[in-house]
């Protein structure tokens, strides 16, 4: 556990936390905000960050100082979830920041060939680029995933961590491990049915879906465990640069979502084929003095980028404390 090096919070305080989060999983109510009914409790979002994890939001960006675990994941492919990260991760790379990235999807490696990909292109050119240490865990190896996580997180100050797109003990664990949790979904009733079942005549939210639920308990679990919680981060990718109905009646269900459950959302990438093109040398937008023929689009989905990776609110250099919330949005 990241606490192998890094100091823990007081004893009591813990204590404190975790009876706290335990009650507040039975039911907690806020005025104004319906309850929803989760795990057979209630809870309203407001009361469950103000009441439950507000202690924990009031100390660093990690646990006791430790490395910052960012933690990709989303139930269902598709979503952009392994560029994002894998973009993210090369981004605090380019500020200079110590990072590390870690593949659980051990079947299909996105991230990890992506690096690999990257890695054989600096080889090629001779030319340096910004790049976070990286591996994919193997779940049959000798090591656990805490202790890879362990390992990876020593001498860095992040470790972007890329799940696999389905739901097993290895990505919960990971869940359970991180300071930000990012869930990218494309801009789509479909995409959003994954965290809220929305009705098909008012486009209202009716409940959270299960996954929710998940993040729900991740973070009751973590606040028991360590005495600090998550900040969940819902990524808007592929949106469209055109209003349309669709669109903003997506954004009213997300933005009446995060209230209830507890998450900021952020834009994320749009729909541009320039990701996908640059796979095979495992460039990102970061790279255009790498890129033959850059245009307007490179130029905007690297502006794009810039803006996602701030949203986050990660810590400063030196350890300093994450931006606030609001902050990070108007960001």
């Amino acid at each position: 556990m990241v606490g192998t090096k890094a100091m823990v919070p007081p004893a009591d305080r813990k204590a404190a936390i975790s009876r706290r989060s335990v009650r507040a999983s039975r039911m907690i109510c806020t005025a104004g905000w319906p309850p929803i009914e989760i795990d057979g409790g209630l809870f309203a979002a407001r009361a469950v960050q103000d009441q439950v994890f507000g202690d924990a939001f009031d100390m660093a960006g990690s646990i006791g100082g430790g490395p910052h675990f960012i933690t990709f994941a989303n139930e269902k492919g598709g979503t952009g979830k392994s560029t994002t990260a894998v973009h993210s991760a090369v981004a605090l790379a380019a500020q200079g920041r110590r990072v590390a990235a870690l593949d659980l999807d051990t079947r299909q490696r996105t991230l990890g060939r992506y690096l690999d990909n990257r890695a054989a292109t600096m080889r090629r050119t001779g030319v340096e680029l910004p790049m976070p240490i990286h591996e994919t865990f193997d779940p049959a190896g000798e090591e656990s995933l805490d202790a890879v996580l362990d390992r990876l997180g020593g001498g860095v100050e992040f470790v972007v961590i890329d799940t696999p797109g389905r739901d097993d003990e290895v990505s919960r664990a990971a869940m359970v491990r991180a300071d930000t949790l990012v869930t990218p979904i494309n801009d789509s009733f479909v995409d959003l049915d994954l965290i809220g079942e929305v009705d098909a005549e008012t486009y209202r939210v009716r409940r959270p879906s299960f996954y929710a639920e998940l993040v729900w308990n991740s973070r009751t679990q973590r606040a028991k465990t360590h005495g600090a919680s998550v900040d969940w981060v819902v990524l808007r990718n592929r949106m469209q640069h055109i209003e349309a109905r669709n669109m903003r009646r997506v954004g009213e269900a997300l933005s009446e979502l995060s209230r209830r459950v507890g998450f900021r959302i952020i834009p994320g990438l749009g729909e541009r084929v320039i990701y996908r093109e640059l796979f095979p040398k495992g460039l990102t937008l970061l790279d255009l003095h790498e890129i033959d023929h850059v245009g307007l689009s490179h130029i905007a989905a690297r502006q794009e980028l810039r803006e996602m990776v701030a949203g986050f609110g990660l810590p400063e250099p030196g350890g300093a404390a994450p931006m606030s919330r609001q902050a990070a949005m108007a960001g």
